[in-house]
């Protein structure tokens, strides 16, 4: 079988709809030149970062799915016979409104959605004021090119999500995210949150026998509020390997439009030398339900 070529889609975002969803199929178009069949969007990739702050006039960027932005990527999709996963706020019904990812197949039809599950609410990332918590569980999304387990950024720090997607039978584990540094940080504290966040995704494709696709915002995006400083997203968009091996990294500070080969025959063979699923004491983990062990 020929490897999966997959595109990852780095961007800057700015307060304009358009123009940024006309940079995202640029991308997307860059990618497709380059031979790729699945290509990624960054988390929210339509917009600002807007939970920098709560303000409910920001709820005025969300839109239904379907609506405007689906069918534009829809078309995309299908004319250029990708599979393509894209990032949306969602305005399910007055007053609950999802973080999505929306994952179109080649005809351009929707193939399936995830919900954000796991929702921060931490200085500069309020995102518990403007996303419910998704209710779609931890679901596969089976397409032309494999089974795609799509998770969103803070899904990132949970080996429990990325583990049921595995058990569910995803091949590949791919994360749209929105993450940086804020402008207080210091440049040892930039340091530490880049490594962890990067070695927890290359630890769960090493305990998954996964690769793992992790697309990034880059660029600065200021605080309209002026409460703080704003946001340097990191860039670093990355692809490991079923052993948590580094198969390409973007720039932290420029836009990417990268192409990446995943030999997805390589899974079954690093679970026969790390038989991980083989091991495992599931007759010992009820626990793992429960908040905290008294």
């Amino acid at each position: 079988m020929d490897k999966l070529k997959v595109g990852l889609v780095q961007q800057q975002c700015i307060d304009n709809r358009d123009a940024n969803i006309a940079k995202s199929i640029a991308g997307i178009e860059a990618c497709v030149a380059k031979g790729a069949t699945l290509v990624v969007l960054q988390e929210l990739h339509t917009g600002i970062y807007f939970c920098q702050a709560e303000d409910t006039n920001k709820f005025d960027m969300a839109e239904p799915i379907p609506g405007p932005s689906t069918d534009i990527f829809a078309s995309v999709a299908r004319t250029h016979q990708i599979v393509l996963v894209t990032s949306l706020f969602e305005k399910r019904a007055p007053g609950i409104y999802h973080n999505t990812a929306v994952v179109f197949e080649k005809d351009g039809s929707i193939e399936g959605q995830y919900r954000k599950m796991h929702i921060p609410d931490d200085p500069a990332y309020y995102e518990k004021f403007y996303f419910t918590p998704g209710d779609l569980g931890f679901r596969p999304i089976q397409t032309s090119v494999g089974k795609l387990g799509v998770l969103v950024c803070w899904d990132q720090w949970y080996p429990e999500a990325a583990r049921l997607m595995a058990l569910a039978g995803a091949e590949i584990l791919i994360y749209p995210t929105a993450i940086g540094w804020e402008s207080t940080d210091t440049p040892a504290e930039k340091n530490r949150q880049f490594d962890a966040w990067q070695i927890s995704q290359r630890g769960h494709a090493v305990a998954n026998g996964l690769p793992v696709v992790a697309v990034n915002r880059t660029g600065y995006e200021r605080d309209w509020t002026e409460v703080s400083g704003g946001i340097q997203f990191w860039g670093q968009s990355f692809v490991a390997g079923p052993q948590g091996e580094l198969l390409y990294q973007a720039p932290p500070d420029a836009e990417d439009f990268a192409v990446v080969a995943i030999d997805q025959q390589r899974t079954e063979a690093v679970r026969r030398i790390w038989p991980f699923f083989r091991d495992r004491r599931i007759d010992a983990y009820s626990d793992l339900v429960k908040r905290y062990i008294d």
